[in-house]
């Protein structure tokens, strides 16, 4: 599901396509070219293969090897993220390659765009690239809208006070933007108006349901415990932190036992995350044990019973939850 934001530049709309080329900075757009590429061609024969590939994955010789036929004729998907930053060696591959493609082969180019790369990126349009162009989203108006294609891709009416509210409140970051209106459409029947908005996000600029959880799951009680108060000061819906720290932890555990060794495009997809998402929890799961994972649900599920009116005032369960996923996260200081 690809938003109007990502424009697509000519007329050939299948995501089946042979070549498809997302061009820009935005990683959110980009990595929602990539999915719908993938579901498509999953939908077509569910045992597509998919390599994700970083520049440095693609050495000169590689693409050779992935786009060999084989004697079952699979369906494969090949992603390049960074295209630009390819090396000159394996530059010239891909250009041989498009220049006498595999029917059974989809590849994906993403681009930043720019100067860098160019030859790469007129060779590509000039074999007739499916283009999609996912801009950096710099200005409020990009944002806004932005977020109006998100209530309408999910089938909701918002109206524009709405909107402008939640960008206001949230700011530049379109994953969020995009997470906070399926989230209101998961949550609120009939039109979100500006009042609905107000009520789950004012304040999430300065202190998110998501800096909570981070700030928990990397054992930061006190920077934790501080976002916390001042979400729950400037009106953040309490239901919505304790949803961000359940997320947060099942992340972790996720990751926990993914196989090791796994290439990060790999376990994205394994996984359901965005390789951002990947980097980010890779990180934050220091320190972390299985046992730990399963007392911080816990404690995340007793919140979130206190704060549906299950037993303690709504704030109390929340520093509860939070101390208790911060001491998960550094056992050793119990």
């Amino acid at each position: 599901m690809l938003d109007a934001m990502a424009t697509r530049k000519n007329s050939t709309d299948d995501p089946l396509a042979p070549l498809t080329l997302a061009v820009g900075q935005e990683d959110l757009l980009l990595d929602r070219v990539v999915r719908e590429v993938v579901a498509a061609a999953r939908a077509a024969d569910a045992d597509t293969d998919v390599r994700d590939l970083a520049p440095e994955q693609l050495q000169p010789g590689t693409l050779a090897e992935l786009t060999s036929p084989s004697l079952f004729s699979e369906r494969k998907v090949l992603v390049v993220r960074n295209a630009q930053d390819l090396s000159a060696d394996t530059v010239k591959e891909v250009k041989a390659y498009l220049a006498a493609p595999f029917e059974e082969i989809i590849l994906v180019l993403l681009h930043a765009g720019g100067v860098k790369g160019k030859g790469l990126l007129d060779a590509a349009r000039k074999a007739g690239a499916r283009e999609i162009a996912c801009p950096k989203m710099t200005k409020a108006a990009d944002r806004l809208a932005f977020v109006r294609g998100e209530f309408r891709t999910l089938g909701r009416s918002a109206t524009p006070e709405a909107c402008q509210t939640l960008v206001d409140a949230i700011g530049s970051d379109l994953r969020e933007l995009a997470s906070a209106a399926a989230q209101l459409c998961a949550d609120v029947e009939g039109t979100i108006d500006e009042a609905v908005v107000g009520r789950y996000y004012t304040g999430r600029a300065e202190a998110s349901s998501f800096t909570v959880a981070d700030r928990a799951v990397e054992g930061r009680a006190a920077e934790a415990l501080e976002a916390l108060r001042w979400s729950l000061s400037t009106g953040v819906a309490p239901v919505l932190i304790t949803s961000a720290l359940a997320q947060a932890v099942r992340a972790i555990g996720k990751l926990a036992s993914a196989p090791r060794g796994a290439r990060p495009g790999d376990l994205a997809r394994d996984l359901g995350m965005p390789p951002w998402k990947i980097d980010r929890v890779r990180q934050q799961m220091r320190g972390w044990s299985a046992d730990g994972v399963a007392d911080a649900l816990r404690a995340v599920a007793a919140a979130d019973a206190g704060v549906k009116g299950g037993g303690d005032d709504p704030g109390y369960a929340l520093e509860k939850a939070v101390v208790a996923v911060a001491r998960a996260a550094r056992p050793q200081r119990r």
